[in-house]
């Protein structure tokens, strides 16, 4: 049963995912925080569990025990979770382009506010209240 995101959630942390686990969410929240398939750290931790039996087998029963669950509202919407992606795939890309976007903004409201304290936009607004 996953647990209500409380204040203290943070999309960019380490979760098990218990959505798409096989035995305790480990493997799949480590493909999620890191932006791989979940087949491939599967495969890997079968490969090290091979080779090393007992250590992996302890470290896993401690990250199962350790890494919290994965919270049911972690996320806002699918826009919110796609940045929290990236984000984690590449924080200086995402920074850039968080950059890129604000600046888009600023200048859409300086236009807006150009617009806003001219004359036009009286004028405009007159001939509206006159149709």
């Amino acid at each position: 049963m996953k647990r209500p995101t409380s204040q203290f959630s943070n999309p960019n942390r380490l979760y098990r995912d218990t959505q798409n686990e096989m035995i305790a969410g480990v493997c799949a929240g480590i493909a999620d925080y890191f932006g791989v398939s979940v087949n491939v750290v599967r495969v890997i931790t079968v490969i090290i569990g091979l080779i090393y039996s007992v250590p992996m087998f302890i470290i896993y029963l401690l990250a199962a025990w350790l890494i919290p669950e994965k919270p049911v509202d972690l996320y806002k919407d699918q826009d919110d979770e796609d940045f929290w992606r990236s984000y984690r795939r590449s924080p200086r890309d995402t920074l850039g382009d968080t950059k890129r976007k604000m600046r888009e903004l600023e200048r859409k409201l300086r236009r807006l506010e150009s617009y806003v304290t001219s004359k036009r936009f009286g004028l405009d607004r007159d001939f509206r209240d006159i149709s």
